[in-house]
């Protein structure tokens, strides 16, 4: 189980480590002001400052105001059973590409979450991937990722 406070702690900190990231890597471009005006980091470090500021306003906020329990075992089962599948899907992209990745998550997807029959999972996957085929690479030439499968294959 995830407490409030607990889940508003992490996203402050995680946000503000993106700020503080922002504000570091700005420094590289500079941020004073020369004879021709601001340097090319000002506005991001501006930005980045302004988001470690709120994240710290949230944080003291969360952790002073926030009481009782976000998300329960249950809760997190069934946000991990999208997430997964997703983050999946998303690693093998550049294993087998966009294509054969998108079939195999379709499938899966409605073969496991949604309980079809796997004969009517696979062909809606590959309808589905063919299709996508059909409209990127063919209708608007626009060459989708094909990855190390496609490389070999020499598509």
């Amino acid at each position: 189980m995830i407490s409030r406070r607990s889940l508003e702690a992490a996203t402050a900190i995680l946000t503000g480590a993106f700020g503080a990231t922002v504000m570091v890597s700005s420094l590289d471009n500079g941020i004073a002001w020369t004879s021709s005006g601001v340097e090319s980091g000002t506005f991001p470090f501006i930005t980045g400052t302004i988001i470690v500021a709120a994240s710290l306003y949230n944080l003291v906020r969360g952790w002073l105001r926030a009481t009782g329990i976000v998300v329960t075992r249950d809760g997190l089962r069934r946000s991990a059973a999208l997430f997964l599948p997703a983050a999946v899907y998303v690693a093998l992209i550049p294993l087998l590409g966009m294509y054969v990745a998108s079939a195999g998550y379709l499938f899966a997807t409605l073969r496991f979450q949604s309980g079809l029959k796997s004969v009517r999972s696979v062909l809606i996957a590959v309808v589905a991937a063919v299709a996508l085929y059909l409209v990127f690479e063919r209708a608007f030439q626009v060459s989708l990722p094909h990855g190390w499968l496609g490389a070999v294959l020499d598509l």
